[in-house]
């Protein structure tokens, strides 16, 4: 019997399409190979694979930004049909928008290709470069357009079934409809804005150097305005009065005189979010930098060379001549997401709301993180009498300490604001808050004065922040709620139903504040830190560098943006126009 004709007649109950082995000789090092195709008939195992992948839940998830892509990163997609939709085929770390617009890290270095991201997971996932043109909720479909502008054949449009739709567009620059933004104004919320930015930037100075013009005009040229003295505006303008001082003053030395930074800011602080010794740090270093700060000024209209505000303390109009504005005051809702609204019930809100699961409020099996919604989080108040019904297990209408005590945690779960009084009030149990007005420990209470106990837990619930932190934590949460939905049926981990029987599936969604960064140029930042902590100065740049190198989506960026702040160090920054 030759040794094919064995391995042949070993090897013919395997199922397998092709058989491959390779035998090595240990005395002369050689090698055989031996391959054996199967017929392309079907096959037991081929046919419950098919059955595997028919069964499978569709889910399309809109978007590439932190909360898509933290969402994609996690989710187990052993029993999902995943599918990308996005205008954009790559994820930005938004956070270093601002060092882009002055070369301190090329735009390369802070994008990761969607494809690299997804193909992790053995290519099941999906990726189509589109638009969602629109989202219909009724017929459970999304519409989407080709971003690809060429001469290529082939339809533009298509569309795609969802048994789960995970929204995750993100938001839009918010013009506050104040005439002439749109036209005259940069914003920072794409790489592709970072880039005309830093190119603007090395058009004004161009422009300042030329012949025959007057002081007066080189003046306006180099004088940038930056509208919002939130965290982007105030970066971007420590960025810009670096790369000013440090390298382009060196290469348009007629006029390094000439350049004056502005942020204006309607508040009566900038970092106005942050700790206040945070605003009052940022306010001082702006002033020994020379960058002018004017706070209490709200802007009535930009033109092509000029903007218009108005002192809020004085009512007086002033003009400011200018060469390049930068247009950075927070986010609104796209026209995408604003149609779906109109669709499901929510028209005449601002924002996108869901429940505390991330579940889009009116719309089943469709969810929403990221900037482009907001968590409703519902009050004590709506289920006050519910919570006391439980509570009263022997049905006295009193309370006693003990059988409130028995639902704390479950109050504590489904209710975030309740936690947040007690760290406002500085009580250090739950219990404290049945005390009387006195302090006095009351052993019962009936449904009015547990209604009075907590009567001002509701004033503590705030809406989060349009932050890359809030959005990645929300993308990780969901995807851990996909991966044991069909578990959580059986053992469901969240808090009860006050309203019903039984228990939620989940636990609400619980966002955890790691901190924030101000980098405020000059190898300076300051940080807000969990536990009331601030730090400011160069050591606070240093930990500002480690994070965000840690923070990296992969290792090709954390290596690029490293190299990139080594580079700026030992060579300055690339004032080329590219």
């Amino acid at each position: 019997m030759t040794i094919v004709s064995y391995l042949n007649r070993a090897f013919n109950g395997f199922s397998s399409s092709s058989k491959l082995l390779v035998v090595f000789s240990l005395s002369g090092g050689g090698l055989l190979g031996y391959s054996e195709t199967q017929p392309n008939g079907p096959t037991p195992t081929s046919n419950i694979e098919h059955e595997r992948l028919t069964n499978k839940k569709k889910v399309v998830v809109l978007g590439t930004g932190w909360a898509s892509t933290s969402f994609l990163k996690d989710l187990d997609i052993s029993s999902y049909d995943v599918q990308v939709v996005s205008p954009r085929n790559y994820f930005a770390f938004t956070p270093l928008l601002p060092s882009v617009t002055c070369g301190t890290v090329e735009a390369r270095s802070i994008v990761e290709p969607v494809r690299n991201i997804i193909k992790k997971k053995n290519g099941e996932i999906q990726f189509w470069e589109a638009e969602c043109t629109k989202i219909d909720a009724a017929n459970k479909k999304v519409l989407c357009r080709s971003v690809i502008n060429s001469n290529l054949v082939g339809k533009e449009e298509f569309s795609l079934d969802y048994d789960y739709l995970v929204v995750a567009t993100g938001a839009e620059v918010n013009t506050f409809n104040t005439p002439g933004v749109t036209e005259y104004c940069h914003f920072l919320k794409e790489v592709e804005d970072a880039q005309k930015i830093r190119r603007s930037v090395i058009d004004c100075f161009e422009k300042a150097i030329l012949p025959e013009l007057t002081e007066e005009e080189r003046r306006i040229n180099l004088h940038f305005v930056i509208v919002g003295g939130g965290p982007t505006g105030v970066e971007f303008a420590a960025e810009l009065h670096d790369f000013v001082h440090e390298d382009l003053v060196k290469l348009y030395p007629m006029v390094k005189d000439l350049v004056r930074i502005s942020v204006i800011q309607s508040g009566d602080h900038i970092l106005n979010t942050y700790d206040s010794r945070i605003s009052t740090f940022a306010e001082q270093k702006f002033a020994r930098d020379g960058i002018d700060v004017h706070t209490g000024c709200r802007v009535l209209g930009v033109s092509d060379k000029e903007v218009n505000v108005k002192v809020k303390s004085s009512g007086e109009n002033v003009s400011m001549p200018h060469g390049m504005v930068v247009w950075s005051t927070g986010v609104s809702t796209r026209p995408i997401v604003k149609d779906f609204m109109d669709q499901i019930g929510q028209g005449n809100r601002k924002i996108l709301a869901t429940d505390e699961w991330l579940r889009v409020k009116g719309c089943e099996n469709v969810y929403a993180i990221g900037d482009c919604a907001t968590i409703d989080q519902r009050k004590v108040m709506e289920d006050i009498g519910a919570i006391f019904n439980a509570a009263d297990t022997d049905k006295s209408g009193t309370l006693t300490v003990e059988e409130f005590q028995d639902i704390i945690d479950d109050i504590l779960m489904r209710y975030p604001q309740v936690e947040l009084h007690l760290q406002s009030k500085r009580l250090s149990n739950v219990t404290d808050l049945l005390n009387d007005t006195d302090g006095n420990v009351r052993k019962e209470v009936d449904i009015e004065g547990f209604k009075l106990a907590l009567s001002e837990v509701d004033s503590q619930m705030k809406s989060l922040p349009a932050t890359a932190q809030v959005a990645a934590q929300q993308g990780t949460y969901l995807s851990n709620c996909f991966n044991k939905r069909e578990l959580a049926k059986i053992t469901p981990e969240g808090p009860r139903r006050f309203k019903g029987t039984g228990r939620h599936g989940f636990c609400p969604f619980r966002y955890k504040h790691f901190g924030q960064f101000a980098p405020l140029g000059g190898e300076q930042a300051a940080a807000e830190l969990p536990g009331d902590w601030v730090s400011v100065g160069r050591s606070t740049q240093w930990l500002w560098y480690s994070v965000y190198a840690s923070k990296q989506v992969s290792w090709r960026t954390r290596v690029l943006v490293v190299s990139d702040w080594t580079r700026r160090f030992i060579f300055g920054r690339d004032s080329s126009r590219i």
